[in-house]
């Protein structure tokens, strides 16, 4: 559990209330904290640090979060995006999901929703990345019996 409370989130919306409620919420469950008040700002924050997971909300002054998506994926593909609207639609919920977004929720909601959705993603990037070391692992000690084998 230790390496969830560890967690590098940034958040991203461009109303400061938002981005001050959470980023205090956050840091008080544990977690490093960053923000970013539109999408440029996040992007330049995403290429030079990594996150574990971004909330990126969907309406922001310079780009739309799906936008953001796109760009953040290219840039750092293993962090963990959950949208934040408070305008939901059927539509940009499936277009979050296919443009790499593993979460979504929608306003109001409240703070332990949205810890519990943290949590429950920062899980899921875990238990991803335990299964990609163990494969690995695999690889390497298959890949060293094969050479074994032709050596001998």
């Amino acid at each position: 559990m230790k390496e969830l409370e560890q967690a590098r989130i940034l958040v991203i919306d461009d109303d400061v209330a938002v981005r001050e409620s959470h980023e205090a919420m956050l840091k008080a469950n544990g977690y490093e904290v960053d923000v970013a008040e539109n999408g440029k700002e996040a992007i330049d924050k995403s290429n030079a640090n990594f996150y574990n997971l971004a909330l990126v909300d969907l309406r922001l002054p310079d780009m739309d979060g799906i936008e953001l998506l796109t760009a953040m994926r290219e840039a750092v593909p293993k962090t963990v995006k959950i949208i934040i609207t408070g305008y939901p639609s059927q539509e940009n919920a499936i277009q979050a999901i296919n443009r790499g977004a593993d979460g979504y929720i929608v306003k109001p909601y409240t703070l332990e929703d949205l810890l519990r959705k943290i949590k429950e993603q920062l899980q899921k990037q875990q238990e991803a990345k335990r299964y990609s070391e163990e494969k690995v692992v695999e690889y390497i000690e298959t890949r060293a019996k094969e050479q074994e084998t032709k050596e001998e």
